[in-house]
């Protein structure tokens, strides 16, 4: 039974492929596949399901359905059993498809004649494309052979649409890498740029399954396997010094050996399928076991098995990494997700930055913030929807990427960004102008920073000085710590670059987003509440004292700015600044240079710092307050988080106040103060920050210019008292009064 069974799908896929090479339009495609299929398996029904948009299936094709159903039956997803299949990904196996849980009757089908169901998932590694259905009078259950079979003709209608074979009637057959695409995602880094696609891992596409000679796809899957193999062994014998890649390796070693892996692939090849398509069907199958397992260490495998599945695949097909593609002219690269050090490698030459993944506060993040490159990312199926070289537009200001965009996109991105090129010009010509309100208050602009490649913007932004520099970038990457000599090098160099203006250093940040390569993690249930920045620094001094040892030494005499990060209390401050004082008497006693003026600050992201002792606010030498952190604490929502992210306003009368009285501890202690994060460069909330007496804001490069334009056509006076009225008058948010002043300037 089971040899005929498997004749049976042989003879199937040969048909299939048949198809595949033909020269049908798209409608007529799907209906060979639907008759083919139906007749093959012994069936009245074979139906295919497709996704016209994420929630809804249409009826493409059918073979003993009623034709005129075709592109008007519809469903949602999760309805019936069709949608069940969509929604869940797993089969469905009906001996009585009309009493089954969830099952909906569509009169327009003609249906209720047909007992048995038996539909699968159309699927590619996770993406969802439809689904494909046969049914038949006789009331049974179909076997496992059968379903191996249906499954197998859903893999080739997956890679049709991926080729972009399904040109026809209806908006679900609409050819794939050639139609307009609007994917939405988040901003992570603000900006708009135009150029074309560059897979940083471009997708293999099986386009030979079918496999003639199971003899000669058993040789390859075996040679490309011990290719495999060999290839971990190499990247072990590299890493046998780093733990951490040892352990990594060491999974993907395990994955490699597994016999079961192996002999499942074996067995999608004695069905009838190349080594290639028999690899990507088991990557298929595991992915969606594994997608469904609830323990996290199995969900983190699946990125192992999907990385040794990829490199299997490329070896099959020699659609290896290196193939030839050069980087387009003005490049935007898409990636899953990526790291700093392979981001940095890239450089300024790219354009935009699309991921699938990432965070706000990812390590890809902080370096797109650097090198002022607009970043987009939760942009969900964009490596599926690009192909390298395709036109795309990324909005970072709006989190939206048009791939493939139609002339009226392109005509009105284009306007939009001329309109910002006009603006810049005019941020031009105030660049050298100190940001002095229309009643005589000076605020100073200052820019965040954390390469050297961010030093040119200090003279080019307009920015007086460096008012947070970001030491943790040296640290993430690389693989192995840096050491005193090659820190205290580079700080040399940002000061040289600074040319005699201030540059805050903010010491070693890591922990909760940012875990350095060649430190083990630590398992927290809530990180960025956890081990991290001065709570790390504290607990492991050998760190600290080293930095701050090479922060001294590149100071060589100047006048040096350090600031603690994430101190929640007193005491971490004045342990912090103990190891300062230690560092300091071990230079002068090895005879280095001290620094001829050397101040010690920290940075209020806590509440709780907000009501320390009178003591700490004398003692520290200035304060910045950190606003990303400080607002996700204050309104406890998570900015890593979506749902709530930007439910609360930073112009919200509660924090603003809460600002206020901070001020307030400052003036009464003779405190310098000032404001660090993305609201300090957004223009309305920097008037508002002003307003409410911060008189020092540190912003990324490029916002230093509409932030400055802002604040030379205002009167803080007049805003002040904008705010105080709406805080009187019971508004929640002081932002509508604030737009109404704005609007009465113009």
């Amino acid at each position: 039974m089971v040899e005929r069974a498997e004749s049976e799908s042989r003879k199937l896929l040969g048909r299939l492929r048949d198809t595949m090479a033909s020269q049908a339009a798209g409608q007529e495609r799907l209906d060979q596949i639907t008759h083919l299929t139906a007749d093959s398996m012994g069936t009245e029904v074979c139906s295919i399901y497709l996704f016209r948009d994420d929630e809804t299936l249409e009826l493409c094709a059918t073979q003993g359905l009623k034709p005129e159903s075709v592109h008007e039956t519809r469903m949602k997803l999760g309805e019936g059993l069709v949608g069940r299949v969509a929604r869940t990904g797993k089969v469905i196996n009906a001996a009585d498809a009309p009493s089954a849980k969830g099952f909906r009757y569509m009169p327009e089908t003609g249906e209720e004649i047909y007992s048995s169901f038996l539909g699968v998932p159309i699927q590619r590694l996770g993406e969802k494309l439809g689904v494909l259905v046969v049914q038949s009078k006789e009331a049974r259950e179909f076997s496992a052979d059968e379903i191996y079979a249906l499954e197998v003709v859903a893999m080739v209608l997956a890679e049709m649409a991926e080729l972009g074979a399904f040109v026809g009637e209806g908006a679900a057959l609409q050819a794939r890498h050639t139609q307009p695409v609007l994917i939405r995602g988040v901003t992570a880094q603000e900006g708009t740029a135009e150029g074309y696609i560059w897979l940083h891992e471009p997708r293999v596409v099986v386009t030979n399954l079918v496999g003639d000679d199971p003899a000669k796809e058993h040789t390859r899957l075996t040679e490309a396997v011990e290719n495999l193999r060999v290839s971990v062994d190499q990247l072990m014998a590299v890493a046998s010094g780093d733990t951490e890649q040892v352990q990594v390796l060491e999974a993907y070693r395990m994955f490699a050996n597994s016999k079961g892996w192996l002999r499942r692939m074996e067995e999608n090849i004695d069905r009838g399928l190349s080594a290639e398509a028999a690899v990507e069907k088991e990557q298929s199958d595991v992915r969606a076991r594994m997608l469904q397992a609830t323990d996290a260490y199995l969900r983190e495998r699946l990125q192992d098995l999907d990385d040794l599945s990829n490199r299997l695949l490329r070896i099959l097909t020699g659609q290896g990494n290196q193939t030839g593609a050069e980087l387009p002219e003005n490049p935007i690269l898409v990636a899953r997700n990526i790291g700093p050090g392979e981001l940095l490698e890239y450089g300024r030459q790219l354009r935009g930055i699309i991921l699938e993944e990432g965070s706000v506060g990812s390590h890809a993040a902080i370096v797109a913030r650097a090198l002022a490159i607009p970043l987009v990312i939760n942009a969900k199926r964009i490596q599926n929807e690009a192909l390298n070289g395709d036109h795309v537009m990324v909005d970072g200001d709006q989190g939206i990427v048009h791939l493939r965009p139609d002339d009226t996109v392109v005509g009105a991105f284009r306007d939009k960004m001329a309109m910002q090129a006009k603006a810049l010009e005019r941020y031009a010509s105030i660049r050298d102008k100190q940001a002095v309100t229309l009643c005589g208050k000076m605020i100073r602009l200052d820019m965040n920073a954390g390469l050297m490649a961010d030093l040119p913007s200090l003279e080019n932004s307009g920015a007086e000085g460096v008012g947070l520099f970001r030491t943790e970038l040296q640290f993430l990457v690389r693989s192995q710590m840096p050491k005193r000599t090659e820190l205290a090098a580079l700080y040399a160099r940002v000061l040289d670059a600074a040319k005699g203006k201030r540059v805050v250093f903010r010491t070693l940040d890591i922990g909760s987003d940012k875990v350095l390569p060649y430190m083990k993690a630590q398992d927290e249930p809530n990180p960025a509440l956890g081990w991290r920045a001065i709570r790390v620094g504290l607990d492991k001094p050998g760190v600290m004292r080293m930095q701050l040892q090479a922060l001294l030494r590149a100071a060589n005499g100047r006048p040096l700015s350090i600031m603690f990060p994430f101190v929640a209390q007193y005491e971490e401050y004045s342990a912090a600044r103990a190891e300062v004082d230690k560092a300091i008497a071990r230079e002068k006693k090895l005879g280095h240079i001290l620094p001829e003026k050397l101040e010690i600050g920290a940075m209020l992201e806590t509440p709780s710092l907000a009501f320390a002792c009178k003591k700490f606010y004398e003692e520290v030498e200035f304060l910045s307050i950190g606003g990303n952190d400080l607002k996700q604490f204050f309104f406890a929502a998570d900015r890593e988080n979506e749902l709530v992210r930007r439910r609360y306003d930073t112009l919200n009368v509660s924090f603003l106040t809460f600002l206020e009285d901070i001020v307030n501890r400052c003036k009464a202690t003779g405190t310098p103060l000032s404001f660090c994060g993305e609201d300090a460069g957004r223009p309305v909330e920097a008037l508002c920050l002003a307003a409410i007496g911060l008189t020092s804001l540190s912003m990324r490069p490029a916002s230093v210019g509409p932030v400055k334009h802002l604040l030379l056509r205002c009167n803080l006076d007049d805003v002040r008292k904008v705010i105080h009225d709406a805080r009187d008058a019971g508004e929640q948010s002081v932002r509508p009064a604030v737009m109404e002043y704005l609007r009465g300037l113009s």
